[in-house]
C-alpha cells in the first residue's frame, strides 16, 4: 500500500467520522458547551483513532484489533456512565455511534472503503430520521407487529426449506415456486399497507387510493362507493380515488409479471399501460374539477396479511395453475382465456403470477400476456359494475364510463 492509497483510505475514514459527527452535533446543537459527550471533532478523532489502530495492526491477528476496540469501548462506557449520572440521560445512541465510527475507521485503512462509505451514509440516515421512525412505530398496532413477524416467518424461515420440484399432474405443484409467489404478493401488499400507515390514510384521497391500490383496488372501490352513496357531494373526488386505485393495478401487474418472467413486461407494457392511462386520465379530470373536500379516509382497508390468508392464496394459486394446465389440454388456448376472465373477477394477482410462471416454462409468452390482459379487463369491468350498483347516482357513470373505456382499450389492443 503506497502513501497515496493510504491517504485516500484515511480520508474516507475521516469523512465517515465527520458525517456522523455532523449529525450528532446537530442533534445536540442547543446543548451548552461542555455538556455534549461527543460532537463533530470527537467523531472525527474517533475515526482517525480507529484508522490508526487499523493501520498499526493491519498485518497482525484480528484479535489484537479486538483488544484495541475493547479498550476504546471501556473509555466510551465510562463516559456514558458519567453522562447518565450527571445529566440523567440514559440514551446510548451516541455511544453506539462512537463505537461504530471506530470500527469504520479501522475498516477503511484495511481496504474496505466502499463498505465504510455505505455504512456511514446509512448510519447517518438512521440517526437523522429518528422522529420519523418513532412516528411510524406509533402508528403500528399489535396486529401490524404480529403481521410483520408472520411475514418474516413465511419468507425467511419457511421459504428456504420448501422442496423446489414439481409434483402431481404436469408437475403443476412446486411448493417452493408457489410459496415464493405468495411471499412476493404479500410483500407488494405490505408495501402499500405500511406506506398508508406511515403517511396516514387520512392525508388525502389520492394517497389513500394510490397505496390502497397496491393492497387491494377492489377494497378501495367498495369503500369509496359506499362513502359516495352516503355523501354524493364528494362523488367527483371519490370517483378519482377509485380510478387511481384501479389504475395502480396495471403497473402492479406488469411489475409482478416481470419479476417472475422478465420478457412479460414488454408484452404487457402497451395494453396495460394504455388501460392505466385511461384510468389515470379520468382521475385527473375529476380531481381538477373537484373542490378541496374532507378526506373520506382509508377505512375498509386492513392489514393484508394473515397466515390463513397466505395459505388460501397459495391454494388458490395452485388451483389456478392446475386448471390452466387442464383446460389448456382440453380446450387449447381458449381454456386459458376462460380461466383468466373468471379469475379476474376475484383476484388478478393469481392469474398474473400463474401465467408468468407458465410462460417461463412451456406456455407461449404471447398467450400468457393475453390472458393477463383479459383478467385485468374482467377486473376493471367488475369494479365498474360494483360502483354502479353500490354508489349509484352521479358517481356511478363517473367511474363506470372511464372503466368501460379502459376495458375497451385493452380489448382493442388484444384483438389487434
Amino acid at each position: 500500500m503506497n502513501d497515496s492509497d493510504l491517504f485516500f483510505r484515511v480520508a474516507v475514514a475521516l469523512a465517515a467520522g465527520l458525517l456522523i459527527g455532523i449529525e450528532r452535533g446537530w442533534q445536540d446543537r442547543d446543548a451548552e458547551s461542555g455538556r455534549r459527550v461527543a460532537g463533530i471533532r470527537t467523531f472525527a478523532l474517533i475515526a482517525l483513532l480507529g484508522s490508526g489502530w487499523g493501520l498499526l495492526l493491519k498485518d497482525s491477528p484480528l484479535l489484537l484489533l479486538g483488544f484495541a476496540f475493547f479498550g476504546f469501548a471501556v473509555v466510551v462506557a465510562a463516559s456514558q456512565v458519567t453522562k447518565a449520572i450527571r445529566l440523567g440521560d440514559y440514551g446510548i445512541t451516541t455511544t453506539i455511534a462512537g463505537l461504530l465510527t471506530f470500527v469504520l475507521g479501522a475498516a477503511a485503512v484495511q481496504g474496505h472503503v466502499v463498505f465504510v462509505a455505505s455504512v456511514a451514509v446509512v448510519t447517518t440516515t438512521l440517526l437523522g430520521v429518528k422522529p420519523i421512525l418513532h412516528q411510524w412505530v406509533k402508528r403500528l398496532d399489535q396486529n401490524d407487529l404480529f403481521a410483520v413477524f408472520k411475514m418474516l416467518l413465511i419468507s425467511v424461515v419457511l421459504l428456504p426449506v420448501l422442496p423446489n420440484q414439481g409434483y402431481g399432474p404436469w408437475g403443476f405443484f412446486n411448493p417452493f415456486e408457489i410459496w415464493w409467489m405468495v411471499v412476493l404478493i404479500a410483500g407488494v401488499s405490505f408495501s402499500g399497507y405500511f406506506a398508508m400507515k406511515a403517511v396516514g390514510a387520512k392525508r388525502g384521497v389520492g394517497l389513500t387510493a394510490l397505496f390502497g391500490g397496491l393492497v387491494a383496488s377492489t377494497a378501495v372501490t367498495l369503500n369509496f362507493s359506499k362513502i359516495g352513496r352516503d355523501s354524493p357531494e364528494h362523488s367527483r373526488i371519490l370517483a378519482a380515488g377509485i380510478l387511481i386505485a384501479s389504475g395502480t393495478m396495471f403497473p402492479r401487474s406488469i411489475l409482478l409479471a416481470g419479476v417472475i418472467h422478465p420478457p412479460m413486461m414488454a408484452l404487457l407494457a402497451i395494453p396495460l399501460g394504455a388501460m392505466a392511462l385511461v384510468c389515470f386520465g379520468g382521475a385527473a379530470l375529476y380531481w381538477k374539477s373537484s373542490e378541496k373536500e374532507a378526506d373520506p379516509g382509508g377505512e375498509g382497508l386492513r392489514n393484508p396479511f394473515e397466515i390463513m390468508t397466505a395459505l388460501k392464496f397459495g391454494a388458490l394459486l395452485a388451483l389456478v395453475m392446475f386448471l390452466v394446465r387442464a383446460l389448456r389440454d382440453a380446450f387449447g388456448d381458449m381454456g386459458i382465456y376462460l380461466i383468466a376472465v373468471l379469475s379476474g373477477l376475484t383476484d388478478v394477482d393469481t392469474i398474473t403470477l400463474s401465467m408468468s410462471r407458465l410462460a417461463s416454462d412451456d406456455l407461449a409468452a404471447a398467450v400468457a400476456a393475453r390472458a393477463i390482459v383479459l383478467a385485468c379487463i374482467s377486473s376493471t369491468l367488475f369494479k365498474g359494475l360494483l360502483t354502479v350498483f353500490i354508489a349509484r347516482g352521479e358517481m356511478a357513470p363517473r367511474v363506470a364510463v372511464p372503466m368501460a373505456i379502459s376495458a375497451a382499450t385493452g380489448i382493442g389492443i388484444v384483438m389487434a
